[in-house]
């Protein structure tokens, strides 16, 4: 019987729930044993629904208005002079402001709507001020996102929902050339990758508004070497406005964005932001019109050695186990030539991509990339300081390609990433309490190499013992300690130096013997 539904269950609880609560207790029993049966319920459940009192509906009570229209009025008073503070702040400010109002007669009051507003709550301040403010802000409940009803029109995208797309659908995003601090204005390059082919095409705007960022997609794709189909942005404000977005739908361009706060939804442009831009750019601050000119140069010869020569790994599936997942990738081959292997993409196009790859060098294009390196490293240190105006570097093809043997040997070779920061006021020197006794010290040392720190420093206290005591032996134990040092390297680097010394005759006789040289410098390995 437990298959009876709810609305059986309480017709029968209904009807037996009267005759349960008059019965006496040897039924009541009988009662619910047949109850349990027919419902199903367990027992105690049972005894809960059979003893739950009936509750009678309550009367409408008549509750007196104790703020009315008056206190509303006087409220608005206070709120607009007050420069419409929110009641948790206006509450405390009543008790001071009221009695300033009064005494220069702006608002006249009795003494029981005096009373009132002294006492009314925060609370009940928001409730009677409710249609004010929302008349005050323009018919606005709430302010409404900048770009909120674009973003809304917008669909949005996963990275589980591409299922291998045709070439020309692209990922779009920022990448910023603030070095350490993003306050002020500075120049950020724009990334598209294809999702089918890894093509991938850098542009760099000066500013993100919306007329540079449309003019950047259009040279953007004039680029590709087939037609854009589509665009999956972030939720960036540069992208999310009805300029940019009107435009793309207008030149029939699929526009979706990503989740907020999801950067795995654009997983393939992330990735190139760090594969490509800041591999090759770095962290460094860009301003100004100079620095857009250099990343311009640099991006021209980037396109095309990454796109034509560098080969790229795209998945081919992904199988979860688990908390484990597998992942196996195609073999890398460079987005060429997944573009000339891709059946969607016309044979027209193809034929171009053909006679590029053809004509391109690829030891021409690393050049360029590493003479656009070398001046964006002049312009930008380490410290993200103002770019400097400094004249394209060109270099000398032959020597380039001849010293790519040897390369390696120096380390870092991208000028974006080896530029320390250089110093360019001398480090303020101290002068020392030492400095008037040097030349003295080193005498008394040269007369004597064994002379200890401790009997350099009592000679110093002898001739000035206003200047010198014991707190000083450390800095002389130094000062000795580097005297040593220099005489030893000048032992290793020139022995004739030891002939120099007041050695006795017999030591002066073996002067050039390893051992003596050992016992007159106080045990110098050589």
């Amino acid at each position: 019987m437990a298959g009876l539904s709810m609305a059986t269950r309480s017709e029968l609880t209904a009807a037996i729930v009267e005759r349960y609560r008059v019965a006496r207790r040897d039924d009541k029993g009988r009662i619910l044993d047949e109850f349990v049966a027919v419902t199903g319920y367990h027992r105690k459940h049972a005894i809960r629904v059979l003893g739950r009192r009936e509750k009678k509906p309550s009367g409408n009570k008549s509750h007196s208005l104790r703020y009315g229209s008056d206190v509303r009025q006087a409220l608005i008073v206070l709120w607009e002079a007050s420069e419409r503070l929110c009641s948790k702040r206006l509450r405390p400010l009543i008790p001071i402001l009221l009695p300033a109002l009064e005494r220069h007669g702006r608002l006249g009051l009795d003494d029981a709507l005096r009373s009132k507003l002294l006492t009314v709550s925060p609370a009940t301040i928001d409730r009677l001020l409710t249609e004010v403010r929302i008349v005050a802000r323009g018919g606005q409940r709430r302010r409404a996102g900048m770009s909120s009803a674009v973003r809304r029109s917008v669909p949005v995208r996963t990275f589980g929902d591409w299922n291998d797309p045709p070439p020309g659908f692209v990922e779009v995003d920022f990448v910023a050339h603030s070095g350490t601090s993003s306050s002020g204005s500075f120049v950020q390059t724009m990334v598209l990758t294809d999702i089918a082919t890894g093509w991938t095409e850098c542009v760099p705007v000066r500013t993100r508004d919306s007329g540079n960022v449309i003019m950047a997609i259009k040279q953007a794709r004039s680029r590709f070497p087939f037609p854009l189909l589509g665009v999956d942005f972030d939720n960036d404000s540069a992208f999310m406005n009805a300029l940019v977005v009107s435009w793309c739908r207008s030149e029939d361009l699929e526009v979706t964005r990503c989740r907020a706060y999801r950067k795995n939804d654009q997983a393939h442009v992330e990735q190139k932001n760090g594969a490509i831009v800041r591999r090759l750019v770095g962290y460094g601050r860009f301003v100004g019109t100079d620095a857009t000119a250099a990343l311009e140069r640099l991006y021209a010869v980037v396109r095309l050695n990454g796109n034509l020569f560098q080969p790229s790994f795209k998945l081919q599936e992904k199988t979860r186990i688990g908390a484990r997942v597998i992942k196996r990738y195609h073999p890398p081959i460079p987005p060429a030539a997944r573009v000339l292997a891709h059946p969607n993409v016309a044979e027209a196009d193809k034929e171009r991509l053909r006679a590029l790859l053809e004509t391109a060098d690829p030891v021409l294009l690393f050049a360029g990339i590493r003479a656009a390196q070398e001046e964006l490293g002049k312009r930008v240190d380490r410290r993200g300081l103002n770019a400097k105006i400094e004249e394209p570097l060109i270099i000398d093809l032959q020597s380039f390609a001849a010293n790519l043997k040897t390369a390696w040997k120096n380390g870092e070779t991208r000028p974006t990433h080896r530029r320390p920061y250089r110093r360019t006021k001398p480090w303020p020197k101290r002068p020392s309490m030492y400095e008037p006794f040097e030349a003295r010290i080193k005498e008394w040392l040269k007369e004597d190499p064994a002379l200890s720190a401790a009997a350099v420093l009592q000679r110093l206290k002898e001739i000035d013992p206003a200047r010198f005591n014991e707190k000083n032996i450390r800095m002389v134990q130094r000062l000795v300690k580097a005297w040593r040092m220099e005489m030893a390297g000048l032992v290793i680097l020139d022995g004739g130096w030891i002939e120099s010394l007041p050695l006795s005759p017999a030591t002066a006789a073996a002067a050039h013997t390893s051992t003596v040289a050992t016992a007159a410098l106080g045990n110098i390995d050589r």
